[in-house]
């Protein structure tokens, strides 16, 4: 080997040596630098900071610190799109009644049918006349600021439920704070301000207009200003009378499975997922979901199966 080839292998080695310990500065500086953001995420209050923080981040349970300073709570973050929007949502509210295991918040009364398994109203009595009745669950931000509100909620029919119809007192089925509607209210903050209505028809081929979703072909029910096009509205029986049962072959709100008159209704824009945006304006505000009905639980119901909730 001449003197020139020793040196320039001399020189390969060292250059080879100082390339070695650059990557492995590099990949200690990315431990390092990786290992600062999960700490950093400790001090996060939103899924939104989490992913500002680290942008791979991907969808689980995350510890946050409580915002009274008082320890860690854990909190699960949707950092994928969701309603069309990027990632970063916190979830405030969720329930699977599918798994066997989950149970009915204590608010909600549990029962089933043919293995569908649901959550709704107390028992309100057998009158006909006066047992109306709204159940509320309601779910608590801690402490965080939102302006977006996101979330979806599956139910199914029981009985006769006859979506905005007025029958009995027309002062409480028309106020926000009563059974306005036959189906789920979702409301937030004190006093209630409306975020998403999910109404349920009497039939979704048949029957008086007046006793079906206001979105169905041909429908002339007036909907009221506090809900305005902010609503969902689905029947889950398609036969030409009606009886004291689960519907269980059609839940309500998945835009599926829809009758000759409900192609409006099942065409609603982000269904099943709903999503309200209020700019500039945060509030920490509760989220509240209610199921409502103005006759008894003998006669209807709009049970739920299924509902989560993120906001950011």
């Amino acid at each position: 080997m001449s003197p020139n080839q020793d040196i320039q292998q001399k020189v390969d080695e060292i250059l080879n040596y100082v390339i070695s310990l650059t990557s492995s500065s590099d990949v200690n500086a990315k431990i390092f630098n990786k290992t600062l953001n999960q700490i950093k995420i400790l001090s996060a209050t939103s899924c939104k900071e989490v992913q500002e923080i680290l942008p791979e981040s991907s969808s689980g349970v995350y510890l946050f610190a409580s915002p009274d300073g008082n320890g860690y709570r854990h909190v699960y973050c949707h950092m994928e799109e969701l309603c069309g929007l990027e990632e970063g949502w916190t979830r405030l509210a969720y329930l699977n009644m599918s798994d066997p295991f989950e149970q009915c918040p204590s608010e909600l009364r549990f029962y089933q049918s043919g293995g569908v398994r649901v959550c709704g109203r107390p028992f309100s009595g057998s009158a006909y006349f006066g047992s109306g009745s709204c159940a509320s669950v309601k779910f608590p931000s801690n402490g965080l600021h939102y302006s977006q509100i996101c979330g979806r909620v599956l139910g199914y029919q029981y009985g006769s439920p006859d979506g905005l119809h007025i029958r009995f007192n027309a002062s409480k089925e028309t106020n926000i704070n009563s059974y306005y509607m036959d189906g789920i209210s979702i409301t937030r903050g004190s006093p209630r301000q409306h975020v998403w209505t999910l109404m349920a028809g009497l039939g979704d081929s048949y029957f008086n207009e007046t006793y079906n979703c206001p979105c169905n072909t041909g429908s002339t029910v007036s909907v009221p200003s506090f809900v305005g096009n902010h609503y969902f509205c689905e029947s889950g029986n398609s036969n030409p009378n009606y009886t004291q049962i689960l519907y269980t072959s059609d839940p309500l709100w998945d835009g599926q499975g829809c009758g000759t008159l409900e192609g409006p209704c099942c065409s609603a824009p982000g269904l099943p997922w709903f999503y309200r945006d209020y700019g500039s304006n945060k509030t920490n505000d509760y989220i509240e979901l209610r199921i409502c009905s103005e006759e008894s639980t003998n006669n209807e119901d709009t049970p739920v199966h299924f509902y989560e909730l993120y906001v950011k």
